[in-house]
């Protein structure tokens, strides 16, 4: 396309995909805006851009900041504020009093007097200087927990609310498919089911405080080729629609989301900013979604200097409105003169603009922006976002997401350990804890004086404080990065004169280059970062008992840790970045006075050759006959144990279902050890025919069961048979009528009855030997489900949840 031509603009009287129908007060707005008013609605202002990077090419896209006067940049209005507290340590309650005099202004100065949208990041907490630092999302992954998403939802919206804060841009519902990608510990997990509910929970929780949740990234961020960021996506249309499109329709359809943001990437060489296919026509006509979608930032330039599909940033804007993009993000780069460019010389239709202003005043009017009293209040005189209930949910959601892979005994630490030596470079850092959009690995890294700005121990401290009895002798021994081995004599010689010796290793969250995982810190490799393992077999080799806890954002290939290694620790316990109170619920772990109750939200890998790898695979997606290599992870989804047992009996599933209806399936479920734990109970599925293929094994359901010694507690799954649906030939979703398998299992591998010895017939018979390994998996018997009746085409009244009662 050459710089003159222009993109064939539509006539005046043309039908607009998605035109919504606007309120009479929005109508009526609209009917007086100028063409510069309306696109002043559809962009953002950075105002606080000081050559931090917190975002993708932001310094080359951003210009280094504007020098205008903010009232001659409003002057039409605006659409949104762009991280107001989020972009610099700020003073929570100054910043507020300065965010009301602007709104004021806003109100009192510009014709129409329209306040902005003021949005921020969210997703481990709000990201501000002085806010509670929560788990981040691979955490609530692991937690199978989303009643307790729910309320850390709730305590971060109330936060925003009362800081003036009306759109977070969290949660992320993109499904895991290689932890090579950067962006993993962004993400819930690997299971679309799991990645839903628990998103779901998020939204709900967000949106019970008056403040707009953000999905993103729709869709298929999280499947670039190689775990690279922004790279191409290869999917096919039924990967999408069966993997990566329910977590998002769950929550439109079940959480009411009020709003979308594009992925990056490119899927079949389409980027997703540019087509309408699926901003429009599969968001919104397709799954009824009807707020509003805003822009990763930067996205709409994008398309000219990353894509390359459009000649000027005129023509990216085009092709971004009519997508279905509404807001441009962080500032108006496309959407203001070269967008009204394209408008005046009659190549793009002011009805575009027209649409997404609208989607726009409709949000402003649901969140009281378009009120004669809004902002008349005061703003907060004081404000406290740490407080006791944010802490006290911040401790019961990183205790419950920590995930113990292996224990010969070592654990909970015994009394007579008296002297222990604590190793390892994240044994007494606070920012070890926090993921990447945390505010201290986002912002506060590139302002090295300012403190966090409320309470986080380290892992040193927490357990200085739950063991105070006992010697606690500190070596770091060596870094997250780096070669450097100077520490390791130290370390060993701590070791050796301990009772036992515990080693915190792992990430340091960070962005483009900055740290081991976060946005832009892809890898090739999946061994631990520097030399961590190094350091970790020296301990070992000194024979002294040793735990090794991994703080980590994506999980590493530690199979020599777990099974293999000669020198090996005595109990692996794994962390997704658990937040402020993280260290606390690991001590509580360690010491026995919470039982580990986290289970694994993603497969751990193999190799990162085995990648991409989804415990959702079909038959010859695992290990088989035909091939030499073995993609089987170390330890499966779903799995975790605990310092107690679990039986489980009396499995009962209905004699059959019809294609359009639910079937009950319930099991009796027993803490047959002598402590009180909790078993997260997950029921799973399998066709055992159908016209495409289909995964050997299915997350359908799961309940998380606290229970006392001894106890039993019968479960009931009442499912709906959409669980089983999958996208046909005809690329219409569907149930088939046909026989499934359904089983309760303690994880994803404990499916003994249905294990496929050989795979060819005995035609090929492979010579290398299998990871076969015993997991010490629980599960029931398989039972077959006929589903009866004909091919259900499956639509949005159809049920998507599977509820849980108890007995």
């Amino acid at each position: 396309m050459t710089s003159d031509t222009f993109l064939e603009a539509p006539q005046m009287t043309a039908e607009i995909p998605a035109f919504p129908v606007a309120s009479e007060r929005v109508s009526a707005l609209l009917a007086q805006m100028t063409l510069e008013e309306k696109a002043a609605q559809l962009v953002g202002y950075w105002l606080d851009q000081g050559g931090e990077v917190v975002a993708p090419m932001q310094n080359e896209m951003g210009g280094g900041g504007h020098s205008e006067a903010l009232a001659e940049i409003t002057r039409h209005g605006i659409g949104h504020f762009t991280r107001v507290y989020g972009t610099r340590p700020v003073d929570p309650v100054e910043r507020a009093a300065w965010l009301w005099t602007e709104q004021r202004r806003l109100k009192s100065e510009t014709r129409l007097g329209i306040p902005a949208i003021v949005h921020e990041e969210c997703l481990t907490g709000l990201a501000a200087w002085k806010a509670a630092t929560f788990p981040t999302p691979l955490a609530w992954g692991a937690s199978f927990n989303p009643d307790l998403v729910a309320e850390m939802g709730a305590l971060i919206g109330k936060s925003m609310r009362e800081l003036g804060i009306h759109q977070g841009l969290a949660p992320v519902l993109d499904v895991v498919r290689d932890p090579r990608w950067g962006r993993v510990d962004e993400c819930i997990g690997e299971d679309p089911y799991l990645v839903g509910t628990v998103g779901t929970a998020y939204v709900q929780g967000l949106q019970s405080a008056g403040v707009h949740a953000t999905l993103k990234h729709f869709l298929g961020y999280s499947a670039s080729r190689a775990g690279r960021n922004h790279a191409p996506v290869s999917a096919g249309p039924r990967e999408i629609a069966d993997v990566f499109l329910p977590p998002f329709e769950m929550a439109i359809r079940d959480g009411d989301v009020r709003s979308v943001m594009n992925s990056y990437a490119a899927i079949d060489e389409i980027p997703v900013a540019s087509d309408p296919e699926l901003l429009t026509h599969e968001l919104r006509e397709r799954l009824g979604f009807d707020g509003v979608v805003v822009a990763d930032y930067f996205a709409v330039a994008f398309l000219e200097v990353m894509h390359a599909v459009a000649v000027d940033r005129g023509e990216a804007a085009e092709l971004a409105l009519k997508a279905g993009i509404d807001v441009e993000l962080p500032s108006g780069d496309a959407y203001l003169a070269p967008l009204l460019d394209r408008v005046r010389a009659g190549v793009l239709d002011e009805a575009y603009i027209d649409r997404s202003v609208i989607r726009v005043l409709m949000q402003k009017e649901q969140l009281g922006l378009l009120e004669p009293d809004v902002f008349e209040d005061g703003p907060p005189a004081e404000i406290d976002l740490d407080t006791p209930r944010h802490r006290e949910v911040a401790r019961r959601l990183a205790a419950q997401s920590l995930v113990l892979l292996s224990n010969d005994g070592v654990l909970p630490l015994a009394s007579s350990a008296r002297r222990i030596a604590l190793i390892g470079p994240n044994a007494d850092r606070t920012d070890a804890l926090q993921g990447c959009y945390s505010f201290a690995n986002h912002v506060l890294a590139h302002h090295p004086g300012f403190e966090n700005g409320f309470e986080i121990p380290t892992v040193r401290e927490a357990l200085v404080a739950a063991i105070p009895d006992a010697e606690i002798v500190h070596v770091r021994g060596g870094e997250v990065e780096g070669d450097d081995r100077s520490g390791f004599a130290e370390a060993e010689q701590a070791a050796a004169d301990a009772d036992i010796a515990i080693v915190i290793i792992g990430d340091q969250a960070g962005l483009f280059g900055r740290g081991t995982v976060g946005e832009g810190n892809d890898v090739e490799s999946l061994d631990l970062p520097g030399v961590q393992r190094e350091l970790v077999e020296r301990i070992a080799a000194t024979g002294t008992p040793v735990v090794m806890v991994l703080l980590t954002g994506r999980p590493y290939a530690i199979e020599w840790a777990l099974d293999t290694g000669e020198a090996r620790p005595g109990a692996v316990l794994q962390a997704f970045f658990p937040g402020e109170e993280g260290a606390t619920a690991i001590a509580d772990v360690l010491t026995g006075a919470v039982s580990p109750s986290g289970r694994m939200p993603l497969s751990l890998p193999r190799a990162a050759g085995a990648q991409p790898y989804s415990y959702l695979h079909p038959i010859l997606g695992g290990p088989s006959d035909v091939t030499s290599t073995d993609p089987t992870p170390v330890r499966p989804f779903g799995f975790g144990l605990t310092y107690t047992s679990f039986e489980y009996t009396d499995f009962v599933v209905d004699a059959q279902a019809t294609t359009d209806g639910r079937f009950s399936a319930s099991v009796t479920v027993t803490n047959v050890g002598s402590r009180e734990g909790a078993d997260v109970v997950q029921l799973y599925g399998r066709d055992l025919v159908a016209s495409v293929t289909r995964p050997v094994t299915q997350l359908l359901g799961y309940a998380r069961v606290p229970l006392e010694p001894g106890q039993s507690r019968r479960v009931s799954f009442d499912v709906p048979v959409t669980r089983f649906a999958f996208t046909d030939r005809r690329r219409v979703k569907v149930v088939e009528p046909g026989d499934v398998a359904v089983w309760v299992g303690s994880h994803a591998a404990a499916t003994p009855d249905l294990e496929r010895g050989d795979t060819t017939g005995g035609a090929i018979v492979n010579s290398r030997d299998r990871h076969h390994r015993d997991f010490g998996a629980s599960a029931t018997p398989a039972r077959v489900l006929p589903l009866i009746g004909e091919v259900h085409a499956v639509t949005g009244a159809d049920a998507r949840l599977v509820e849980v009662s108890y007995s």
